[in-house]
């Protein structure tokens, strides 16, 4: 992946795909595990998919993912490196920040979205890293 302003907008490409796939939202037959791959979901689920989560990296950061508050409230310290992409604008995008599901007996929702927004210039992303498609419910 390249980060390089005039050389390459391979992640703003990646996150305008996801972007309109979540707002299509529809799963698809077979399941070809990429962040680009045409469709949420695979297969047959109990509930639709409408996110694909993504974690980021930036090339100052030795591996370790991006992570931002959960909460507005600045003394609130619980932070969450996954998100949902909102918007995309050229090459920055805005992402939700997404929170683990406290409900333990609810297995198949993996996160909850949460009110706490963030806007990235893409040249200070060096990498994204796609998890399984999931269902949030949007506040």
């Amino acid at each position: 992946m390249c980060n390089k302003k005039d050389e390459c907008k391979c992640i703003a490409e990646i996150l305008t795909v996801i972007l309109v796939l979540q707002k299509n939202a529809t799963c698809g037959e077979s399941c070809l595990d990429s962040c680009d791959r045409g469709f949420l979901g695979c297969g047959t689920t109990s509930i639709g998919c409408n996110t694909r989560p993504v974690m980021l990296y930036n090339c100052g950061c030795n591996g370790t993912a991006w992570s931002m508050p959960i909460s507005k409230d600045p003394n609130e310290c619980v932070t969450s490196n996954v998100f949902r992409v909102e918007k995309v604008d050229g090459n920055c995008a805005t992402f939700r920040v997404l929170a683990p599901n406290p409900d333990t007996s609810e297995t198949s929702i993996p996160y909850i979205a949460t009110n706490s927004f963030f806007t990235m210039d893409l040249d200070c992303c060096c990498a994204i890293r796609c998890l399984n498609d999931t269902y949030v419910e949007c506040l």
